[in-house]
């Protein structure tokens, strides 16, 4: 565990305390759970891209990359 100094506008400590009460824990431990839940969701989002990322993508069954624009902007004849 590391010990740092957080500065913060007097309205966000005070959340911070309040919340941390409602939590039954201290206002040390709220920061570094929030902070360690951001990390996580971070992680996983940059995961997430990069599988996307690195499919391989093609529009249409037949693997062709782009549709043509006749099929783009193919309308039913009346």
């Amino acid at each position: 565990m590391k010990n740092v100094t957080v500065t913060m506008e007097d309205s966000v400590a005070e959340w911070a305390r309040m919340e941390a009460a409602r939590r039954n824990t201290s206002v040390s431990r709220l920061i570094g759970e929030m902070l360690a839940e951001k990390m996580r969701h971070d992680d996983a989002y940059e995961r997430a891209m990069n599988e996307w990322l690195s499919r391989e993508r093609s529009w249409k069954s037949d693997g062709s990359a782009y549709p043509s624009r006749e099929a783009t902007h193919e309308r039913g004849v009346r």
